[in-house]
């Protein structure tokens, strides 16, 4: 539950659409979930006003839909998963759909030893003994000749919110944005098309957060005249992400143009002195724009989260 939606349940309570009851129910959630391979925190929306963001690198797609599932379960509305591929995130959402389709939680398929595969076997030997579509399947662990219950229990079964993935910037959504509620508008402008895939991570997260989001793209400073048309949306940011590879000068050029906080992103961009980003890291540190702080390099997620912080603030 993410602060938003506490302040929402509250009130509820407080108009009398809710009673006490229901809501103690719905904030008694356990801490966190143990998985084994991971420790879900489910009091970090409470605690931070944000719900956990799953890191998709180094994860497999069974342990990443586990923990989506795990945060489901619990009441979560939308979760953001970053650096993931187009085939991961696909693998990801059939796991996902399957699973709650026919009310199984990944994360205790998983803790029992049972691997998806095996679950999705005995989901298919299950419809060849009964001759049965998807939807007349028993949920797993139901006794016999208690269909009536698995009916009931079925149509309570949650159907999967939307699941989006987005090419460029390697994410994927469950659920919808929320409507923004921050202070203002964020400004997230970068240098050139090569630099998408940290901007457009940093504007979904901004978004995914409840923030409205501006874009400028491919306003590096090789062609100022670019950025400079953009002027009434600069001036009018809450804050200004600035995304660039190469030499990086894009953030201290916005830093001397706009009142509100810089967030700098550099990019892995460049050609080979600009060594993987470092000397966009270092330009951007080192710039004589006051109001300009720096994320590390190709940490679009970062700077769109900190931004939403500062808008919400």
């Amino acid at each position: 539950m993410e602060k938003r939606d506490l302040q929402k349940l509250l009130e509820a309570v407080a108009a009398g659409e809710r009673t006490v009851e229901q809501a103690v129910a719905k904030l008694n959630v356990e801490p966190f979930s143990d998985l084994g391979f991971a420790k879900v925190d489910h009091h970090r929306g409470i605690r931070q006003g944000v719900s956990e963001v799953i890191y998709g690198e180094g994860k497999t797609p069974d342990q990443i839909a586990g923990i989506v599932a795990n945060m489901l379960d619990r009441g979560q509305e939308r979760i953001l998963i970053t650096r993931i591929g187009a085939q991961a995130a696909q693998e990801i959402e059939q796991l996902l759909s399957e699973g709650l389709a026919y009310g199984v939680e990944v994360d205790e398929a998983d803790a029992a030893g049972t691997s998806l595969e095996s679950v999705k076997g005995e989901k298919a030997a299950n419809e060849g003994a009964l001759g049965a579509t998807g939807a007349d399947v028993p949920m797993f662990g139901a006794e016999e000749g208690a269909e009536d219950d698995v009916e009931a229990e079925a149509a309570d079964v949650p159907e999967l919110p939307v699941f989006t993935y987005y090419d460029v910037p390697r994410v994927a959504t469950v659920g919808e944005a929320p409507e923004p509620d921050g202070a203002g508008t964020i400004v997230v402008a970068c240098g050139g098309t090569s630099d998408l895939y940290a901007a457009e991570e940093a504007a979904l997260t901004a978004e995914m957060l409840g923030n409205q989001v501006i874009r400028l793209y491919d306003v590096g400073v090789a062609g100022l005249h670019r950025l400079l048309a953009h002027q009434e949306e600069l001036a009018s940011a809450r804050v200004v992400v600035a995304v660039a590879g190469m030499e990086g000068a894009l953030a201290s050029v916005i830093g001397g143009l706009v009142s509100c906080p810089v967030i700098a992103v550099p990019t892995s961009v460049g050609y080979g002195a600009s060594l993987g980003g470092l000397s966009a890291l270092l330009a951007m540190l080192n710039s004589c724009a006051s109001g300009v702080s720096v994320v590390n390099i190709d940490n679009g997620f970062g700077a769109g989260y900190q931004a939403s912080l500062i808008n919400h603030l």
